[in-house]
């Protein structure tokens, strides 16, 4: 687009950067030189706001963390951040999009997150066990399936939806229904669309509140999400001036009263840490500091928080605006953990995503006199559909894999391999889903084919079974190899028919070498057909996995 001199109505519009067209919407224009900037100032506030907080996270609940202990800012934390799930997570989103584009099916998305290989928790660790399990989206993230659906996971990983969709709500919102409900739902989901949000109009705003507000528009008013971020609204304007306060009446609802918590476990709920994020927005005055350390000092997932509140305050900042002790180290060489991503990638991916997000919208790419790329991007409404509850959910979708997409799930085929080459005639009777089990691993502290495993709970263990016929007139033994993770043990109990025949604890001082072999003799069986059971029994919940390289029957 080439402009002649100025109207008054034209200078009007380059101040406020929104154009009226003689048919349709009116446009946004944001040169691509500037959308790149912003977007760019949105990663490294999230890079910042995680490195910054990932001390703290989850040490401090119900009380805010002290000034000694709140961590000081140093420039080489700028590259904490290449390894943490809150970070590399969304990439795999981005990752899906880049390679089979705007459209892609749900499914599609949930196989690629199925087939993700780090460690998740909660309820992104519910939802891809369901989608391992061969439940596909929608559903994999419904209350039905999932007592997570509340947890703070796509509140955490949604950034990328309003980076690569400026001022495109509807955008963050269909993104939110096609990758956030693969683990959550309702406020869970309500969550990840708020922040999104946020990012969408803080390329256009740099008003927290008014930005606050366009996200609010993202989600329904109905929902509990949406009552939480008008308390804070009103809390903030009665107490301007002290965060703390504001605090203390976060805690007394969103943390105290099990009405607010009811699809989240403890501290992980997304309406209590969305309350955080906001704490730093709101009394940040957009100081990226200060920003940063309230929404860590508020506590919880306090490294998660203030990377949501960084990455959107950074954003309407920009990249080049900002201080130099955000950027000056970052390691443009490093990839992202589990992803094809180093920095600069990253930013030509999200680049070429908001182009295909503008056009898909009803938007174009222009150029401007000096012919330099511009984006017209209409101004549209928010729509969003009814509210949903994850207490009192809609009906589930019945959403399956086919035979031929389970097949794509590598995952599957890996432990159906390793259960295979590790434990063959076993199966897999009780399993939790933390630590990446059930899980197959090509290689483990040195052992190949290691079988993983992890208790369902802190009461109830996970369980290798098999039908046993003991041949007669032979000695038959029960040969084990098992491990530890390095910071944790377990207990390891063998059962007969449901006795406990052996029991002995897999830890640093039984097995310091991270491996142990256990021997069981089975002759006194000769002749019967008993039930086997190995006991993967929790001690301490703190790493409680536990690593099969051989389980095998011997008999000679």
């Amino acid at each position: 687009m080439r402009f002649g001199l100025p109207t008054t109505l034209s200078l009007l519009c380059l101040a406020t950067g929104i154009f009226a067209q003689p048919q349709g919407p009116p446009m946004h224009m944001l040169s691509v030189r500037d959308y790149r900037d912003k977007m760019m100032g949105g990663w490294i506030g999230q890079i910042a706001g995680v490195s910054f907080g990932a001390p703290t996270e989850f040490r401090w609940q119900g009380q805010i963390i002290p000034e000694a202990d709140t961590p000081k800012w140093s420039d080489d934390m700028i590259n904490n951040a290449f390894g943490q799930d809150d970070i590399y997570v969304e990439m795999t989103f981005l990752r899906t999009l880049e390679e089979y584009g705007l459209d892609v099916s749900a499914r599609q998305a949930g196989i690629d997150f199925a087939n993700s290989e780090y460690a998740l928790w909660c309820a992104n660790n519910a939802g891809r066990e369901n989608l391992r399990k061969g439940i596909a989206p929608p559903d994999s993230g419904h209350p039905q399936f999932s007592r997570n659906s509340d947890d703070i996971d796509y509140q955490i990983e949604a950034d990328y939806s309003g980076l690569i969709a400026p001022g495109l709500p509807n955008t963050v919102i269909a993104l939110g229904d096609k990758f956030g409900r693969m683990m959550n739902y309702g406020d869970g989901l309500y969550a990840g669309q708020f922040i999104g949000g946020m990012y969408a109009e803080a390329f256009f705003e740099t008003d927290i509140e008014k930005i606050i507000r366009a996200g609010l528009k993202c989600i329904p008013a109905e929902s509990q999400y949406a009552g939480m971020v008008r308390d804070l609204l009103q809390w903030h304007a009665e107490n301007p001036d002290a965060w703390e306060r504001t605090w203390e009446l976060v805690n007394e609802r969103y943390a105290k009263d099990p009405a607010y918590h009811r699809y989240a476990s403890g501290g992980i709920d997304a309406k209590l840490n969305g309350a955080c994020v906001l704490l730093g927005l709101l009394y940040g005055d957009g100081d990226p500091d200060r920003t940063m350390i309230i929404s860590c000092r508020a506590g919880w997932d306090s490294d998660c928080n203030p990377s949501s509140a960084a990455g959107v305050l950074f954003t309407t900042i920009g990249y080049e605006a900002l201080p130099e002790r955000f950027k000056a180290k970052l390691n443009n060489e490093s990839v992202f953990s589990f992803t094809a991503y180093a920095f600069p990638k990253l930013v030509d991916v999200c680049v070429e995503l908001a182009k295909q997000t503008v056009k898909q919208a009803g938007g174009r790419i222009e150029k401007d006199a000096e012919g330099h790329e511009v984006l017209a991007i209409p101004v549209l409404e928010p729509i969003v559909g009814p509210v949903e509850r994850s207490w009192e959910p809609g009906p589930i979708a019945g959403s399956r894999f086919t035979d031929a997409e389970r097949k794509q799930i590598r995952v599957l085929d890996r432990l159906a391999r390793t259960l295979e080459a590790a434990a063959p005639g076993w199966e897999i009777a009780a399993c939790g889903p933390d630590m990446d089990a059930p899980g197959g691993l090509d290689e483990f502290a040195g052992k190949r084919n290691v079988l993983v495993t992890h208790p369902v709970d802190r009461e109830t263990p996970s369980v290798l079974a098999r039908t046993l016929e003991v041949p007669k007139r032979k000695k038959t033994e029960l040969r084990l190899t098992v491990g530890h993770h390095p910071e944790g043990d377990w207990l390891l109990q063998v059962k007969v028919d449901g006795q406990v025949v052996l029991e002995q604890p897999v830890t640093q001082e039984t097995a310091p070498e991270t491996w142990t072999e256990v021997e069981v003799d089975l002759s006194r069986y000769a002749g019967k057909t008993v039930r086997l059971e190995l006991v993967n029994q929790p001690t301490g919940w703190m790493c409680e996995a536990a690593y099969w390289a051989r389980v095998a029957i011997e008999s000679r």
